[in-house]
């Protein structure tokens, strides 16, 4: 999994760290929305078992696959 440097730091903070890099693949490979941001980056969720089906929102670079962020979304509503 590529990431950036500001995924890199920001995955120290202690409500990230426990953020697993298979979860973040899983939302990657399976995202139940997509949304293109104004800046080409794009967001993807996904809801993860393991975390009370809380849902990941994982942000990527314009590849569509370079990490840029990864944090569980509590605003976040399917529908």
């Amino acid at each position: 999994m590529d990431t950036t440097k500001y995924f890199n730091k920001k995955s120290l903070r202690p409500d990230r760290k426990w953020i697993r890099p298979e979860w973040i693949d899983y939302v990657l490979q399976n995202p139940v929305r997509i949304e293109l941001q104004p800046d080409g980056r794009f967001r993807k969720w996904a809801a993860i078992p393991e975390a009370n089906n809380r849902y990941l929102r994982v942000v990527t670079l314009e590849d569509g696959e370079t990490v840029h962020n990864a944090f569980f979304d509590r605003r976040f509503k399917l529908g």
